[in-house]
């Protein structure tokens, strides 16, 4: 589960999940989602692979959305579809998506970048919750 709150300029995004692949692969749904009006638009005709290293949660959240955020930027990919597994040591991810197609997918909200202000992963009882504010 996830939803997106307004942080004075920028933009929230707060995800909640039972385990850490499914938190990563929802904060990548909810970036998404803050980007295109509509993620059923978006249909998963291409793959990218995406191999993350790094040991600190927070951090590597953030690294995985800036990679999903270069993809957006550089090859004007937008994705709906996420398989992520998270190591002690960093992460493997597919991401399915398509080019950025004007006549199909109205964009909500330019994301510019991933930012630390109020960056946080953590264990709360039997659920994970990831907050990460984002430029836009």
């Amino acid at each position: 589960m996830y939803e997106l709150f307004e942080h004075t300029a920028d933009l929230g995004l707060r995800i909640r999940a039972a385990d850490l692949d499914t938190l990563f692969a929802e904060a990548a749904q909810c970036l998404f989602s803050a980007v295109v009006e509509d993620l059923a638009t978006i249909k998963p005709l291409q793959n990218i692979d995406i191999e993350l290293q790094g040991d600190d949660r927070e951090f590597l959240l953030v690294d995985w959305l800036r990679e999903l955020l270069y993809h957006l930027d550089a090859d004007h990919l937008l994705f709906v579809k996420f398989k992520v597994h998270v190591r002690a040591d960093g992460l493997t991810a597919t991401a399915w998506g398509e080019p950025h197609d004007r006549a199909r997918h109205n964009l909500e909200h330019e994301v510019k970048a991933i930012t630390y202000h109020g960056l946080r992963v953590e264990k709360k009882g039997d659920e994970w919750l990831a907050e990460v504010i984002v430029d836009i």
